[in-house]
């Protein structure tokens, strides 16, 4: 009877942790900015000695004691049918609810955390439909200078720690506020992988082990991005578009192949962003080098990308995000271009916060 009342307590308690605001002030304060760097502190350095993602070890082990469970149930004989699928779904509802609020404890309430909108000198009136024109413009200009010298240095190996983005990445988060450095993950390649290939799903931070998982398809000059978007979550920055954001400026601090993987991604977005009638000469001023690089990125996504796949994944993955507090659910990954154009940068790409002095001298991409 105890066991069936403890049950029940934590499948309450799970709810309740879903549904009960907490006020975004107190997330940042207690959770994001003391509880959640020492738990990250002790849990990446534990993966990274793993060869393997331990993320893959967790569902391999949960799907086999769900699937032991169920045969010993039926091999005991002592339930019907309907018994056998009352206990199966009595499980599952206990297992999802004790991950959730692990997933809660070890990551996920950094989703509730203050946006960095409200932390940095952002400026709403400097998103336009020019300032995005303005910014592509620029951003070609870097794709041109930086080219063959990032292919000249190239890239490393998947697998390894590239040195000179870590060290960008620790700078950039602690002038973002964070009080000490998070610690960079191995980036690691999943049995997930080739659901991401089908899926379009380029690379994942595994929140019960604090991991960095990477498909293995994704090209060199796509990988420093890729990677420092996927550290950024490590840092506590959950909503995609902040990720994507935090991730553009560890590249743009890390070597030239590192920024030149950056300015490649932001060209993406900007080119989204732009008016039809301005899309077409902005892409008319990238030089050979960049363009191939940009339709071999096209070329991958086209050959590899199931539709179907990718669409159930990224509505179920929508709704993931909205039950987390992100409002504009997979939508936020795209506003990663307001960010870019709104917030003010002191020199070297440095974002300016509020705290800081407006006499600051700017930068911006308009």
């Amino acid at each position: 009877m105890g066991w069936k009342i403890g049950r029940v307590v934590l499948i309450v308690v799970a709810v309740g942790a879903a549904m009960v605001p907490l006020p975004p002030a107190w997330v940042e304060r207690a959770y994001s900015s003391l509880v959640y760097p020492r738990i990250q502190a002790l849990l990446t350095p534990m993966s990274n000695r793993a060869p393997f993602a331990l993320f893959d070890l967790l569902i391999v082990t949960v799907a086999i004691a769900s699937l032991c469970s169920i045969i010993l149930d039926i091999a005991t004989r002592r339930y019907g049918a309907f018994r056998v699928l009352g206990r199966f779904l009595m499980r599952t509802t206990v297992t999802v609810a004790s991950f959730y609020l692990v997933f809660l404890v070890v990551w996920g309430l950094n989703y509730r955390r203050e946006k960095l909108t409200g932390k940095l000198q952002f400026d709403e009136g400097a998103i336009s439909a020019d300032a995005a024109l303005a910014a592509a413009t620029a951003d070609v200009e870097q794709l041109n200078a930086l080219h063959d010298a990032a292919h000249g240095a190239g890239w490393l190996p998947l697998t390894e720690i590239d040195p000179a983005l870590r060290a960008a990445f620790g700078r950039v988060t602690q002038e973002l506020g964070a009080r000490s450095w998070a610690v960079a993950a191995r980036p690691k390649v999943t049995l997930l992988n080739p659901y991401f290939r089908r899926a379009g799903v380029e690379g994942m931070t595994a929140p019960y082990f604090l991991e960095t998982l990477v498909q293995r398809e994704i090209l060199p000059f796509e990988r420093p991005f890729v990677i420092a978007h996927e550290w950024s979550h490590l840092a506590g920055f959950a909503d995609e578009a902040e990720a994507n954001f935090v991730g553009w400026l560890t590249c743009l601090r890390g070597s030239t192949a590192d920024r030149y993987s950056g300015w490649l991604f932001l060209y993406g977005e900007l080119a989204r962003a732009l008016r039809a009638r301005d899309l077409a000469p902005v892409s008319a001023m990238l030089d050979r080098g960049p363009r191939a690089d940009l339709v071999a990125i096209a070329t991958r996504y086209r050959q590899q990308v199931n539709p179907r796949v990718s669409a159930v994944g990224w509505r179920v993955y929508d709704r993931y995000l909205k039950a987390n507090r992100v409002e504009a659910g997979t939508a936020s990954y795209d506003e990663v271009v307001r960010l870019v154009l709104g917030v003010r940068f002191g020199p070297d790409w440095t974002p300016v916060r509020r705290a800081q002095s407006s006499k600051v001298k700017g930068q911006s991409l308009k």
